[in-house]
């Protein structure tokens, strides 16, 4: 096909974008306004039910854990799918720990080694905060695991090592992000076996504002937090092979 002729399907095909996007938007509810039966009804009976203080995360992993479920799981098939097309290009092609006859690696920099290694400390510690009271305060599984992933990608940043292959645990990466995944299936056989309904609640739901409270809501963010950080370390450490590999063939 012609540049031409690529540019005329592209023309038509945003013109009906846009007018499928102007048509939808058209019929949104002004701002502010709700009149949604189901977000009422949950306002009054999630806290009550699960004793959880966080509304968000009671319906995100339980009242609607099952859409959780397949969110995580688009992640994961994303993360399989980036790592097989990159390991697939690349081949058996070994990569090297740092692009030779380079000028100063980033590890060098004395003033970022020492600002990203002592921040290391301090991001894990928010990712672990985020993850374990995400049934309590706003963040969860998602948010905290991203943290986790930006706290482990300092280390990297940090440079206080020479052969990034060494420092980077790839096979505790993927075990990370498939053991998530698991896990999560996992608790809604849970509830399927002990409840008699996928991921149904069958844990005590303990006392209110507790960090032992909310039933299996924790235990789903602990889940889902771990496959976040995996597939995001994952993704970001085949990226950075491919980057080396790139880089090493031009200079050959």
């Amino acid at each position: 096909m012609t540049r031409r002729g690529r540019m005329v399907l592209f023309g038509f095909g945003a013109v009906g974008l846009a007018a499928l996007m102007a048509w939808g938007l058209a019929g949104l509810p002004s701002f502010g306004d709700f009149d949604g039966a189901y977000g009422t009804l949950l306002s009054k009976i999630a806290v009550p039910e699960r004793q959880a203080s966080s509304v968000v995360a009671a319906v995100t992993f339980d009242y609607r854990g099952l859409d959780t479920l397949g969110e995580e799981f688009i992640l994961f098939a994303a993360a399989v799918g980036v790592l097989v097309l990159l390991r697939i290009q690349r081949g058996e092609e070994d990569i090297p720990a740092e692009p030779q006859h380079s000028r100063l690696p980033t590890g060098r920099s004395l003033t970022l080694r020492s600002v990203a290694t002592a921040l290391v400390g301090p991001v894990v510690l928010l990712g672990l905060y985020i993850v374990s009271h995400g049934h309590l305060t706003p963040g969860g599984g998602f948010q905290g695991g991203l943290v986790l992933a930006a706290g482990l990608l300092l280390a990297y940043l940090s440079g206080a090592h020479l052969r990034l292959g060494r420092a980077r645990p790839v096979s505790a990466m993927e075990l990370s992000e498939a053991a998530g995944a698991a896990g999560f299936a996992l608790i809604g056989l849970g509830g399927l076996v002990f409840a008699g309904v996928f991921l149904e609640n069958f844990l005590p739901t303990g006392t209110f504002r507790s960090l032992i409270s909310g039933g299996t809501i924790p235990l789903a963010n602990v889940a889902v937090g771990a496959e976040v950080m995996g597939a995001t370390l994952l993704i970001l450490a085949e990226l950075l092979d491919q980057h080396l590999l790139t880089h090493g063939r031009h200079r050959r």
